[in-house]
């Protein structure tokens, strides 16, 4: 019995050895390790009680970050809008997304920019739809909203722009009574001056003296102004001889702007030494104008009538020639070629729809009569 082997000691009998010490490398890695599951850990942390799956409280609405394509993709997990040959590097790698581009084939059909859009009367179209259109790349006219201010602060800043323009509201000039200086108006003395007509016209008048002397103060347009007083282009375009109010067409926006001027200056001008003298010299001229215009169309009614008595006298020579020298003298009415008068052969009476006279035109030779009923 002595000599029968004995059974063999278990191999996963624990071992009563001591362990060795770890490796300076081991130790570093084990280091790199913890921090890793640290960081994991402060980017994805645990949901708190109470909450649902997705991290938010029930019946609480979800904010769009955390359903939007551009933060619903987490840093390390793989996204198909980043290039491959270019992994993200934190923060600044998201920072440069700039989300799903369409195929070069279709990125006229995706998006259009309409805030770059130009109306070109036929279209509104952009630069990629014609590179080669200069008007298309022209700057745009008129001022446009920054990029910075809001459409309620661009508002604003418009309607200052246009009391500052008009000195209303709050830039009206203040009215002091113990001024000396004040300008005052003509005719009333009142303090309340149109400060809009003294900074164009250089007018002081005011709003109730403005509806109490229409003949003085109304406004002329530039062709009223030319034809009843008969003043030229230059003398209208003069500023400085004759100041004008511009105003928006009324009959068509996209025509040109009125020019309104001031009927006692434009009278003043126009009775001066320097134009015409006085208002009846300036009727005489505009009578001798009209005498002018009536000659040269009674000059042009003549030549006309001149042209159509010797088309006449032309006619007459041809039918006498056909009779023939020795023959008896042709008159009106005979018929050209042969020896017998023209008889006219009546047609139906037609009544003209613009003067509504009843007319009879003749089949063969193509004479028109008039009928007159009596």
């Amino acid at each position: 019995m002595s000599g029968r082997p004995s059974t063999p000691p278990q191999l996963n009998a624990p071992s009563t050895l001591p362990q060795p010490p770890l490796t300076p490398e081991q130790v570093r890695k084990l280091e790199i390790d913890r921090l890793k599951a640290k960081a994991l850990r402060n980017q994805n942390p645990p949901p708190a009680a109470q909450t649902t799956p997705s991290g938010f409280l029930a019946g609480q609405k979800r904010p769009h970050s955390s359903i939007s394509s551009a933060h619903s993709a987490k840093p390390n997990q793989r996204d198909a809008r980043r290039p491959s040959h270019s992994p993200p590097q934190g923060a600044a790698a998201q920072a440069k997304d700039d989300g799903i581009r369409p195929a070069k084939k279709f990125e006229k059909y995706i998006d259009y920019d309409f805030s770059k859009m130009t109306d070109t009367k036929g279209g509104f179209l952009s630069s990629t739809d014609d590179p080669y259109n200069k008007a298309l790349h022209a700057p745009e006219k008129g001022e446009q909203r920054p990029a910075h201010m809001t459409l309620a602060e661009w508002e604003r800043h418009q309607l200052l722009k246009t009391l500052r323009a008009q000195r209303a509201g709050p830039f009206e000039p203040g009215i002091s009574a113990f001024s000396t200086d004040a300008k005052k108006c003509h005719d009333c003395g009142s303090l309340e001056i149109d400060f809009k007509w003294d900074d164009i016209f250089n007018c002081q008048v005011c709003n109730l003296c403005k509806e109490k002397f229409p003949d003085k103060y109304s406004l002329l347009t530039k062709t009223e102004a030319r034809e009843d007083y008969l003043l030229t282009d230059p003398e209208l375009k003069d500023e400085k001889l004759l100041p004008h109010l511009d105003r928006p067409n009324p009959h068509k926006s996209t025509w040109n702007n009125m020019q309104l001027y001031l009927r006692y200056q434009i009278e003043a001008y126009a009775f001066s030494e320097r134009k015409w003298g006085s208002a009846e010299a300036l009727d005489a001229e505009f009578e001798r104008r009209q005498a002018q215009t009536r000659q040269r169309k009674e000059k042009k009614f003549n030549e006309k009538l001149e042209e159509l008595k010797k088309r006449t006298r032309v006619e007459a020579y041809r039918r006498a020639r056909a009779k023939g020298e020795d023959g008896p003298k042709a008159q009106f009415g005979d018929q050209v070629g042969s020896k017998g008068r023209h008889e006219h052969e009546w047609g139906r009476s037609v009544e003209d729809p613009e003067t509504g006279v009843s007319k009879k035109t003749c089949a063969e030779c193509g004479m028109e009569v008039e009928e007159v009923e009596f």
